[in-house]
């Protein structure tokens, strides 16, 4: 076996950068990525330059132990995907949507009944029935505009 590895020279850590990203994607988790990586830019240096397998070896464990910090820190940074973009912020779920006024908006504030909540809307004044747009949201108040604005 390790005579077949000695045989592919600088091929063998692409083969074992290979099988790395392989197992990376049957068990994910970004640990196999990084040591894949790794094993990639220790075969690249080794196709232009000729070193011995301890050196090989070594820049190997060294690039897998820096890349995990360094993915930590990066990884922190990066939003989280979320099933659920809006929770803890109803108000933003509603901009753009037209609704009818079940009370008029009088001095620029008044309330509007949406689903099973009553909001606080801010906008020009409107009577009893006018079809209004969310315009945006300020924290738990409505902006609204006319629908046909």
């Amino acid at each position: 076996m390790l005579s077949l590895i000695a045989s592919l020279g600088a091929w063998s850590w692409f083969v074992a950068a290979v099988l790395l990203f392989i197992l990376e994607a049957i068990a994910p988790g970004a640990f196999m990525l990084w040591l894949g990586l790794a094993a990639t830019a220790v075969g690249a240096v080794s196709l232009f330059m000729v070193w011995s397998w301890q050196a090989q070896c070594i820049v190997f464990v060294v690039l897998s132990a820096a890349a995990f910090p360094l993915w930590r820190r990066v990884g922190r940074a990066l939003p989280k995907p979320t099933d659920q973009p809006f929770l803890n912020q109803r108000a933003s779920v509603l901009v753009g949507r037209t609704f009818t006024l079940d009370k008029p908006i009088v001095a620029g504030a008044g309330t509007m009944n949406i689903d099973d909540t009553i909001w606080r809307v801010s906008g020009p004044d409107m009577p009893e029935g006018g079809r209004v747009r969310v315009a945006r949201t300020d924290g738990v108040m409505l902006i609204v505009e006319p629908a046909g604005a």
